[in-house]
C-alpha cells in the first residue's frame, strides 16, 4: 500500500481492525496503541497521542515520548512494552478464508495446507574462523581488529560491539552453536544471518514467501556451505523451489505447527519487513507466533535487527563524542551559522544538549513513516517483555545499510550516499549480515543479562554506523546530506 493512511481493502489472514465501514485504517490503530502503551506511565503523553490529527506527519514526537516516559524507571519502560504489545494483540484480527473476522488466536486454530520438511546443505565446507567481508576484500586476523579500532575511533560503533566482535573472532569454536536451530524468519532478507550461519555449519530453518527465485537463491547458498537448510514445503514431487515457503500472514498456524515439529533448541529470529501497511500486520503476526512458540518451548531464544533509525537513549560517552565532534571546526561545520539563519534553526541542530547522560538520540526518518515505526517498535518490545521473562534475547541495533528496500527511495539513497560528511557510515549488506550475525553468536555465547533500565539493554553492542555519536540531530541534516549524496546516488 503506497500510503500510510489508504484505508485498507479486505486482506484475509492478518488484518487490521475493521472500522464501521468493514476496512481497517492504519492511522487509527498506530494512534490507539501509542496511547495504549503510554497510559499506564505517562497519561498525558497518551492523551496527546490520542489527540493527534495529522498522524502520518505528526507520529515523530509520540514515538520519542514512548522512549523519553521510561528512563529512569526500568519498570515503566517494561510497562510500556507490555501494554503496547497487549494493545496489538487485542486490536489486530484475522479474517479466515470464508471472510469471518476473529480474534487473532483464531489464525492458530485455521486450517492450511499441509507442511512438509526438506533438508538441504551439509555437504559443503564449513569455516571455522571468522572473517568480515568488508569493501571488496575479507577481512581477518588483525585486519578485523584495525577495522574495529577505526569504526570506535570514528564513532560508527559503540566500543562493547567491538568487544563483543573480538571475543567471538578470539573464541572460533563459538561459531558452531551445536544442536541449536536458528528460525529464520524472513529468511531472504538482505540484513538477516543465513549465509554466515551456514558457511559456519550451523542449522537454519527458514521461513518465507513462496519465491522460486528467492529459494533458488537459498538453496545455491546451502550448497556451498556446511550447515543444514530446513525448509517448509507443501507435499509432492515437483521442482522444490516450486513447493518451498510459507505465508506468515495467513499461514501463522501451519508455521507454529512446522516449528513445534522441529528438533532441538531454537532460536526464533525476526528479519521479516514488507512495505507500508502490511508491515505492522506481518509484525504482528510474527509477534503472535512468538508468544505462541514460546508458550509450547519455553527455552526458546529470541532474535531481532533493532533498525538505527528510531528513538533510542543513549550513553554519556556517545553524547561527549557528539559534542566533540560539533565543535571541530572542518567540513559541514562552516555552513553551519547560514544554514542555521536560512533554516529558522531547523538545520544543523545540536544531537545531544552538552552534558546529557543519558542522551536521546531521535534517528526517525519521516519518509519511513509511522507503520515502518510502529512495526520496529513491536520488535523491541516483545524483546524487552521477554528478557524480563527470562528468555535469551539477541536484539541488536544494525548499522545503516544499503539494502533494495532504502536505496528504491530515491530521498534515502541520495541521503545515504551523503552521509560520510557527517561521520555515519553506510555499510553494504555482507558487511552487515556478518557483523551482525557474529553478534548473535556472541549473546547465545554469552546471554545478556537483564539491566535496571530498558535503555541500557538495548544501548549495549549497537552498531548504529555513527548516527548516534553524530555532531547534529539526524533530521535536521537529512536534506543536506540528500543534497551532498544526490550526484552519486543517481550515479
Amino acid at each position: 500500500m503506497a500510503s500510510d493512511d489508504v484505508p485498507m481493502t479486505e486482506p484475509s489472514g492478518v488484518i487490521f481492525p475493521p472500522t464501521a465501514s468493514g476496512t481497517g485504517v492504519t492511522s487509527s490503530l498506530g494512534r490507539a496503541v501509542v496511547a495504549d502503551a503510554l497510559r499506564g506511565v505517562d497519561p498525558i503523553g497518551a492523551a496527546a497521542a490520542q489527540r493527534e490529527t495529522d498522524w502520518r506527519r505528526g507520529y515523530l514526537v509520540h514515538f520519542r515520548r514512548l522512549v523519553e516516559a521510561g528512563l529512569g524507571d526500568g519498570d515503566a519502560a517494561r510497562r510500556i512494552a507490555r501494554d503496547g504489545l497487549a494493545s496489538m494483540g487485542e486490536r489486530m484480527r484475522f479474517r479466515t478464508e470464508t471472510g469471518d473476522v476473529e480474534p487473532l488466536a483464531a489464525a492458530f486454530t485455521a486450517q492450511g495446507e499441509a507442511v512438509s520438511t526438506a533438508t538441504l546443505g551439509g555437504q559443503g565446507t564449513v569455516d571455522k574462523e571468522f572473517t568480515l567481508p568488508y569493501r571488496g576484500e575479507r577481512l581477518r586476523g588483525d585486519g578485523i581488529k584495525r577495522r574495529l579500532d577505526a569504526w570506535i575511533e570514528k564513532g560508527v560503533i559503540e566500543p562493547s560491539c567491538a568487544e563483543a566482535v573480538r571475543a567471538v573472532q578470539d573464541n572460533p569454536d563459538w561459531l558452531d552453536l551445536g544442536g541449536t536451530t536458528v528460525v529464520a524468519l524472513g529468511a531472504g532478507a538482505e540484513m538477516g544471518p543465513v549465509p554466515s550461519l551456514l558457511r559456519w555449519g550451523n542449522t537454519v530453518a527458514a521461513v518465507d514467501l513462496a519465491r522460486p527465485a528467492l529459494w533458488g537463491r537459498l538453496f545455491e547458498t546451502a550448497g556451498r556451505y556446511g550447515g543444514r537448510l530446513l525448509v517448509p514445503a507443501t507435499k509432492g514431487d515437483g521442482d522444490l523451489a516450486e513447493r518451498a515457503g510459507a505465508d506468515l500472514l495467513h499461514g501463522i498456524g501451519a508455521v507454529a505447527g512446522w516449528l513445534e515439529g522441529l528438533d532441538g533448541r531454537l532460536v526464533l529470529g525476526n528479519y521479516v519487513y514488507a512495505d507500508g501497511a502490511i508491515n505492522v500486520r506481518l509484525s504482528t503476526a510474527v509477534d503472535a507466533l512468538t508468544g505462541h512458540v514460546r508458550q509450547s518451548r519455553p527455552d526458546t531464544a529470541l532474535a531481532f535487527l533493532a533498525t538505527p533509525t528510531d528513538v533510542f537513549a543513549v550513553p554519556g560517552d556517545a553524547v561527549a563524542h557528539a559534542e566533540r565532534a560539533y565543535r571541530a571546526p572542518e567540513g559541514v561545520a562552516r555552513l553551519r551559522r547560514p544554514l542555521r539563519l536560512l533554516s529558522g534553526g531547523r538545520m544543523l541542530r545540536r544531537n545531544y544538549a552538552p552534558g546529557d547522560d543519558p542522551g536521546i538520540c531521535d534517528s526517525l526518518v519521516a519518509q519511513q513513516g509511522p507503520n515502518y515505526a510502529l512495526a520496529k517498535r513491536v520488535h523491541r518490545w516483545r524483546a524487552t517483555v521477554a528478557r524480563a521473562e527470562g528468555a535469551t534475547v539477541s536484539m541488536n541495533v544494525a548499522p545503516p545499510t544499503r539494502t533494495r528496500s532504502v536505496v528504491k527511495n530515491r530521498a534515502l539513497a541520495a541521503a545515504y550516499a551523503g552521509a560520510h560528511r557527517f561521520g555515519v557510515e553506510v555499510f553494504e549488506p555482507a558487511t552487515s549480515n556478518t557483523l551482525m550475525a557474529a553478534l548473535l553468536v556472541h549473546d547465545l555465547r554469552n546471554p545478556p543479562r537483564p539491566a535496571n533500565e530498558v535503555w541500557h539493554e538495548e544501548a549495549e553492542y549497537a552498531a548504529h554506523g555513527g548516527l548516534w555519536r553524530c555532531a547534529y540531530a539526524p533530521r535536521s541534516a537529512l536534506g543536506i546530506a540528500a543534497l551532498l549524496g544526490w550526484g552519486s546516488a543517481r550515479g
